[in-house]
C-alpha cells in the first residue's frame, strides 16, 4: 500500500511558519481546490542544493501574475524558506513543491478578496520514472486529450487547472501498458508529454515543438544551451506524429525527468542515438557544476 502524501513525518513551510506535516491542511472550501486557482512548481535537489531555484521562483511569480494575483512572499523570502525547510528535513537529494493558493473568503468564481496563501513541501526523491524503465527507455502512447490553445487558458503558467487533461492522459495511457502519454496541440501537432518538453534526434540535430501553448520549461531551456554549446543544430517547428517516423530517437525533458530517453512511440520504435547519451552526461555534468558553484558562493558568502 503507497504511503499517503497526507500521513508523513516532519514539517512544511506554511504561510512563513514551520509546521508539522500532518497539520498543513486546507480547508474543503479553498478556492483553489473548487476552481484550480492555484500555481506550483516542481524542483530538484541535489546534494543539498536546489537547481535553477531563482529561475522556479520566478517563473512562480510570473504563473502568479498570469492567474490573476501576487505571491504573499517574496523571492528572498522564499529561497529562504526553502533551504531551512531542507535542512530541518534533513533533505540531501530530493524534490521540491512550492504551491500558492487562493483561500476560502469567496465561494464563488469571483474571488478578488481571497487571502493568498503559500507552502513549501520537500521530501526525498530519487527518480521519477523506474530506473531499470529509464535505462531502456520510456514508452509513449497518444491520448485523446490535447493541449489548448494560448487564447483558451493561461498556457504558459504552471497552474494547477492545466494538469487536469495530463492525469486523465496518463491514465489514459497506463491502461495500455504505456509509461507515458504524448499529447498534441490543438492542431493536432506534437506537444510535449503530460509533464515533460520533448526532443526528437532527426538527421544528427534535435527538433522540439513550438512552445507556444505549453511551458518552455527550465530544463528545455538548459538542454537547447547545452546543445548550442556543442555545435548541435537545434530547430524548434511544427512537428506532426508522422514525423515521429523519420526520428532516430527521442528523450523527455523536465525538472523530473531530467533527460529521459523514449524507446518507443505507440508502434514506432527508436533506434536511439548517440547524442542522447552526449546530452544526459552533458547535462548531469552542468547540474553538477551548477549546484557546486551555489555551493561554493554560499560559503564565500559565509
Amino acid at each position: 500500500m503507497l504511503e499517503s502524501f497526507d500521513n508523513r513525518t516532519g514539517v512544511i513551510w506554511y504561510n512563513n511558519r514551520f509546521v508539522p506535516w500532518r497539520e498543513a491542511c486546507v480547508h474543503v472550501l479553498s478556492h483553489g481546490l473548487h476552481y484550480a486557482s492555484a500555481v506550483f512548481e516542481g524542483e530538484r535537489v541535489y546534494d543539498g542544493v536546489v537547481f535553477k531555484l531563482d529561475d522556479h521562483t520566478q517563473r512562480l511569480h510570473e504563473s502568479a501574475k498570469m492567474m490573476g494575483f501576487t505571491l504573499p512572499f517574496d523571492s528572498e523570502t522564499i529561497s529562504r524558506a526553502t533551504y531551512e525547510l531542507l535542512h530541518r528535513q534533513g533533505i540531501k537529494n530530493g524534490y521540491v513543491r512550492p504551491i500558492a493558493w487562493r483561500g476560502s473568503e469567496m465561494m464563488a468564481i469571483s474571488a478578488q478578496r481571497n487571502t493568498i496563501h503559500m507552502a513549501i513541501a520537500a521530501w526525498e526523491w530519487p527518480s521519477y520514472f523506474d530506473p531499470d524503465t529509464r535505462k531502456k527507455g520510456i514508452r509513449l502512447g497518444y491520448t485523446p486529450w490535447r493541449r489548448p490553445p494560448a487564447n483558451t487558458a493561461p498556457v504558459h503558467a504552471k497552474a494547477a487547472g492545466l494538469y487536469m487533461i495530463c492525469t486523465l492522459s496518463k491514465h489514459h495511457v497506463e491502461k495500455k501498458g504505456y509509461d507515458d502519454a504524448l499529447m498534441l496541440d490543438h492542431h493536432g501537432h506534437i506537444a510535449e508529454s503530460t509533464g515533460a518538453n520533448i526532443f526528437f534526434v532527426i538527421n544528427d540535430a534535435l527538433h522540439t515543438p513550438i512552445p507556444d501553448c505549453f511551458l518552455d520549461g527550465i530544463t528545455r531551456q538548459c538542454v537547447i544551451d547545452i546543445a548550442q554549446r556543442q555545435g548541435i543544430d537545434v530547430c524548434e517547428r511544427v512537428i506532426t506524429p508522422k514525423d515521429v517516423e523519420s526520428a532516430d530517437a527521442a528523450f523527455l525533458t523536465g525538472t523530473a525527468v531530467e533527460v529521459t530517453p523514449i524507446a518507443s512511440i505507440e508502434t514506432v520504435r527508436l533506434k536511439g542515438h548517440p547524442l542522447v547519451d552526449t546530452l544526459i552526461e552533458a547535462f548531469q555534468a552542468y547540474v553538477r557544476q551548477t549546484c557546486h558553484h551555489h555551493k561554493t558562493c554560499e560559503s564565500v558568502s559565509l
